[in-house]
């Protein structure tokens, strides 16, 4: 969200806290107890234990796991400071509870996306099953939009974790506003990873893309790749969503307007699944010289989260 986070009611902590995985259920945690990471460590500091703000957050967002003796002297302080049973969170961490990170909780796409026949049809031509083998971490995504109001473009940093050995592609997937042209679409790889096999469905507006990693990934490895997709081809564009198939990741979506096109309202949504009501409407404002507004999930849930806009 742009302005804070709904709070974790306690059968939701308790529930993550029993299943895992360590990252989820510390940020779960955190977000309770309304605790700041800055605030974290000072109390963890007034217990004798130190630990950089930077540790707390790679661990909250998967990124690294305590193992050393002193992190693991630092996750027992951490639930003290948390208020949570002793033993909470060290013992995901035990060896015998991690064999293999947990794969999280799935949604299909037919639930995610109104073309899901056509989307499981492009996957099916790329042989990438419905489990693609990976799952967020982080996500930061910048959305353009044009002068004629239409989608210019939107770029894609990426954290994603194997929960199975042997993987190494990403199928990022692109639907055009109305009017989309998915054979004028340019695809971009950028970092960390090179353009595979691409497929497009023109009167849907639906492209599949493959991003193929330099490497391939055992399980519980995290990779960071970037992407991009040049539009441009469709008509007035009034909102952006993001689907999620996994629970836990972090997820930034900034949209920013073109100067010639500034929209007159901006309102954060989510829904449940495309065909279900949405809520959680919140306005957003729009940055002066930036052009732009954003919101941040710091743990989604499956379903569905965007930006709509009104242009009068």
């Amino acid at each position: 969200m742009a302005r804070g986070s709904t709070p974790v009611d306690e059968a939701e902590l308790e529930r993550v806290l029993r299943t895992g995985p360590f990252h989820l259920a510390l940020r779960t945690a955190l977000s309770a107890r309304g605790l700041a990471l800055h605030r974290v460590q000072h109390r963890l500091a007034q217990r004798g234990v130190k630990v950089g703000v930077t540790s707390l957050s790679y661990w909250q967002q998967g990124a690294r796991r305590p193992q050393r003796p002193e992190s693991l002297r630092a996750v027992r302080a951490l639930e003290d400071v948390l208020g949570l049973p002793a033993q909470a969170l060290t013992r995901l961490l035990e060896p015998a509870a991690r064999p293999r990170p947990e794969r999280p909780a799935a949604r299909s796409y037919r639930s995610l996306v109104e073309e899901a026949c056509v989307l499981e049809r492009l996957l099916a031509e790329l042989e990438s099953p419905p489990d693609g083998g990976l799952h967020t971490v982080c996500h930061l995504e910048q959305v353009r939009i044009g002068a004629r109001r239409e989608m210019r473009s939107r770029d894609s940093q990426h954290v994603v974790r194997a929960h199975r050995d042997g993987v190494d592609r990403y199928v990022a997937i692109h639907h055009g506003d109305p009017g989309c042209d998915p054979g004028r679409v340019t695809v971009r790889a950028h970092e960390n990873c090179r353009l595979g096999r691409v497929r497009r469905h023109d009167p849907s507006g639906v492209l599949v893309a493959e991003l193929l990693f330099d490497t391939r990934l055992r399980c519980g490895e995290t990779y960071v790749f970037g992407y991009g997709f040049e539009d441009g081809t469709g008509g007035t564009s009034t909102e952006y969503v993001r689907g999620f198939s996994f629970a836990g990741a972090q997820y930034v979506l900034q949209v920013r307007f073109d100067e010639a096109a500034l929209p007159v309202r901006c309102v954060r949504f989510s829904q449940a699944s495309a065909g279900a009501p949405r809520g959680g409407r919140q306005e957003l404002t729009l940055a002066g010289r930036h052009r732009a507004v954003h919101l941040v999930e710091q743990a989604v849930r499956p379903g569905i989260v965007g930006i709509a806009w009104d242009w009068c």
